[in-house]
């Protein structure tokens, strides 16, 4: 499985570094794509979880003297963004890493990386829909998962 991981994250650093613009800040650009894209999926993860296993919501944090919104994108960051941010440096910019995977894996022209992060981002959103379009969600509980988790 990390296999799999180091591939898109070399696919997606050459894609960035091939750039004829290319950037100074290009580890900045990478780990937020990459942890924007993971947390999707994280928020997935969980919301099937909580939904479908164990029927309770139970992956939250619940700041009761900050107002609800603000609440919210401090869950959001501690619970989904911190956590995938910290494994991406770890795994991959922690004594420069991703070094050797640049070595040791192939780059396919940012498609691999291109198709990691489209999927990543619209797949929750199309099964939100298809739920909500085939009854088996109903409208509240999709806006509870994008107020709770936004």
């Amino acid at each position: 499985m990390l296999t799999l991981y180091y591939r898109i994250w070399v696919d997606l650093i050459k894609k960035i570094n091939d750039n004829p613009n290319k950037e100074t800040n290009w580890k900045s650009r990478a780990i937020l794509l990459m942890t924007m894209a993971m947390s999707a999926n994280l928020i997935l993860i969980m919301t099937f979880l909580e939904k479908k296993i164990f029927k309770s919501y139970f992956y939250k944090i619940d700041l009761s003297v900050l107002p609800t919104r603000l609440n919210n994108v401090i869950s959001y960051i501690f619970l989904f963004i911190l956590p995938c941010f910290v494994i991406n440096y770890i795994l991959i910019f922690r004594k420069s890493r991703y070094l050797q995977f640049l070595h040791k894996y192939p780059s396919h022209g940012g498609k691999l990386a291109g198709m990691y992060m489209v999927v990543s981002i619209m797949l929750p959103v199309a099964l939100l829909l298809l739920g909500i379009l085939s009854g088996k969600l109903s409208v509240n509980w999709g806006k509870y998962i994008f107020l709770h988790y936004l």
